[in-house]
């Protein structure tokens, strides 16, 4: 029988969000050989650890066949230093920026930059990435740099985005590089004046017919090297998106029409970035319409999800989840577990955040 759960953990609490998720996949009645467990993103170190006990627990297992850091943020790489320490692991699928220097150095201006210095400031500035390696080459856990193309059991599990290429002009545009760093920390000082002014939100009306959400999002270099996933199982689809962009999403959608990869209706997709209202636009939307939506968004943050983006789901028919501080499960032929009841779908603002 073909049957499947994932959960996604709550991660953080107030304006602090996070991605924490694990799947199963297979026939759990001979769990030895049959059920192939993934995890993507880790969240804090707390969740981490939860993430371990429902493996364990709810799994049945001690051993993940596959984990996937989407992007080296705190938020969705610390825990999993815990899923490396305490669990087997078959593969850990990462991007490693440093050994991309010797192929952008040349895009900096700064002569005085080397092969070796740049990639020891990359080391630094992605400082949890590099303790995940690190983990991973103590425990002999392979290593492999998950860009569009790359796949898991025979493309059951297949990288949508982004490609090599894309990575390596966001590398060169990230506020971590050498030259970023001083328009990084304008970015910075602006962001943290946006936030004081935006302490106290403003509210606008929004209606069934007329939608608010724009595509003028923008996000991170970080956000949009975000690795995308579609798992392909019981002739259904799942899509993971990270904290993946406006313009990392539409070269998604490229790709896999390209290559003949039908994403246009999927049955269960996560929302990108908690959802926030600057990953996601109405042309993406359109282009991906999912029957179920889940969103990890911390319990109080004010403004996560953004009911902007929740509006636009529900408008296209999806079920809309977040986790607010409860575990999201969701199950293909298997029982409800025990202690867990029926989320309820998360219903459509009048009011949404400006």
């Amino acid at each position: 029988m073909n049957q499947l759960e994932i959960d996604m953990l709550p991660v953080g609490d107030g304006e602090k969000s996070g991605d924490a998720l694990a799947m199963r996949f297979g026939d759990f009645s001979n769990k030895e050989k049959e059920q192939y467990i993934v995890v993507i993103d880790g969240g804090s170190k707390d969740s981490g650890k939860k993430l371990v006990e429902l493996i364990k627990n709810q799994y049945g297992m001690n051993y993940v066949d596959l984990v996937i850091s989407t992007h080296p943020d705190s938020d969705h790489t610390s825990g999993l230093r815990v899923i490396l320490e305490e669990m087997s692991v078959g593969k850990l699928w990462m991007h490693l920026p440093w050994n991309h220097s010797d192929r952008i150095r040349d895009l900096f201006h700064d002569g005085r930059i080397t092969d070796e210095s740049l990639k020891e400031r990359m080391r630094k500035a992605y400082r949890y990435a590099y303790e995940l390696e690190q983990i991973a080459n103590e425990k002999n856990i392979p290593i492999e740099e998950p860009f569009a193309g790359t796949s898991f059991l025979n493309g059951t599990i297949q990288v949508l985005g982004p490609t090599e290429k894309y990575y390596e002009e966001l590398l060169v545009n990230s506020a971590k590089t050498p030259e970023q760093k001083m328009a990084g920390l304008v970015g910075s000082l602006e962001r943290t004046f946006a936030s004081a002014k935006s302490t106290v939100l403003s509210w606008i009306e929004e209606t069934f017919d007329i939608e608010t959400l724009d595509e003028s999002g923008d996000t991170s270099s970080e956000n949009n090297s975000s690795v995308v996933n579609l798992l392909n199982f019981d002739n259904k689809k799942f899509l993971f998106t990270g904290d993946s962009g406006i313009p990392a999403l539409k070269k998604v959608i490229e790709y896999s029409k390209v290559y003949g990869i039908d994403i246009s209706r999927v049955n269960w997709k996560q929302v990108p970035h908690h959802g926030s209202h600057r990953n996601i636009s109405p042309s993406i939307l359109d282009e991906i319409k999912t029957e179920y939506a889940f969103v990890s968004a911390s319990k109080g943050a004010p403004k996560h999800p953004s009911y902007k983006v929740t509006n636009a789901y529900i408008r296209r028919g999806a079920n809309v989840y977040t986790t607010e501080g409860n575990i999201l499960n969701h199950h293909l032929n298997c029982n409800t577990r025990n202690g867990y009841g029926t989320a309820v779908p998360f219903t459509f603002q009048n009011k949404v955040q400006e």
